[in-house]
């Protein structure tokens, strides 16, 4: 039997490439991305008042496609046109609330902190995300080589500045010092990986600030990223991007948030913390570092597993 062909929808952002990549993957999709392009005003209005019609987006799409998984405001009115305007059956799947009517896709998959149910809703307790287990263990000897190996490796991951958290030279020297003190009492080796979002300065920053024992990791780079994971005794991740955060907690180790106080109300985030904190994955970055066990986060699969059940996926 044939794969079933995906169109997946986005803004072009990393954080929701990663998430409908990965879904796509989990579901055995034959895919291809497109990247949505809203005209103007409605680039600016939300989907709620936006109508359903094909003038709001700029894209042809000529490719054939059985499924759509689309994640962001932006694809929210494409994938419901699309959907409603085929000449077959089309299943439509949203990632993220998309504050319109549930009852426009067929499945819709909201973070456990968004406090929204309904009968075709999934609920994920992390983000989805498009890393296997698989692609880490492959991409350990990546890096391997350029680190000590007879060091345990502590592994930093960066976000970046939003309008919730504020990378000021205070607040990331503060981080830099927890991290500094735990290399120098257990010998550690440090690898700094930045993300898409996380400021040149600050990698300049990183290299000056740690001087020795470590490997400053200068580009986006997704190898890298995967080696670093792949070698770490201890996982530190910024407390910014909880895609990142659940990317982390696939691998089974210990993964501490390096915390940044909030500059508005954080309370979505903070839940989302307080319940991987409650499941044992998470702790908060302080002056001690522990080691210990706990079930392997792999909501992608789970949340797959789930809608192949729902749509009972080879019918429809």
């Amino acid at each position: 039997m044939s794969k079933l062909k995906g169109l997946l929808l986005t803004e072009g952002l990393h954080g929701m490439i990663s998430q409908v990549e990965g879904l796509a993957k989990a579901l055995d999709l034959d895919y291809f991305h497109e990247k949505i392009e809203l005209n103007t005003p409605w680039n600016l209005i939300p989907p709620s008042l936006t109508p359903t019609k094909k003038f709001v987006f700029k894209n042809k799409i000529n490719k054939d496609y059985d499924v759509i998984i689309s994640c962001g405001r932006k694809s929210v009115i494409p994938s419901i046109f699309l959907k409603k305007n085929s000449n077959k059956k089309i299943i439509n799947i949203h990632i993220q609330n998309p504050k319109v009517s549930l009852q426009n896709f067929d499945i819709v998959i909201i973070p456990d902190h968004d406090n929204t149910q309904g009968p075709n809703v999934l609920i994920s307790k992390g983000a989805i995300h498009y890393l296997t287990l698989d692609e880490i263990n492959k991409a350990k000897n990546y890096l391997e080589n350029k680190i000590e190996n007879k060091k345990d490796v502590i592994t930093l991951i960066l976000g970046g500045p939003t309008k919730y958290y504020n990378y000021n030279n205070e607040n990331i020297i503060q981080i830099f010092s927890k991290i500094n003190k735990q290399i120098s009492e257990k010998n550690l080796q440090l690898i700094v990986i930045p993300s898409n979002r996380t400021p040149e300065k600050i990698i300049q920053f990183a290299k000056e600030y740690f001087n020795k024992n470590r490997l400053i990791v200068d580009t986006v780079d997704k190898q890298a990223y995967l080696s670093s994971l792949a070698l770490a005794k201890y996982i530190i991740v910024t407390c910014d991007s909880s895609s990142m955060i659940s990317e982390a907690a696939l691998t089974g180790k210990p993964v501490y948030v390096a915390m940044i106080p909030a500059a508005r109300s954080d309370k979505r985030f903070e839940k989302f913390r307080n319940l991987l904190e409650s499941m044992n994955i998470i702790r908060k970055l302080d002056n001690e570092l522990d080691t210990w066990s706990y079930e392997k986060l792999d909501e992608t699969n789970r949340i797959a597993k789930q809608i192949k059940e729902k749509l009972f996926w080879c019918h429809f």
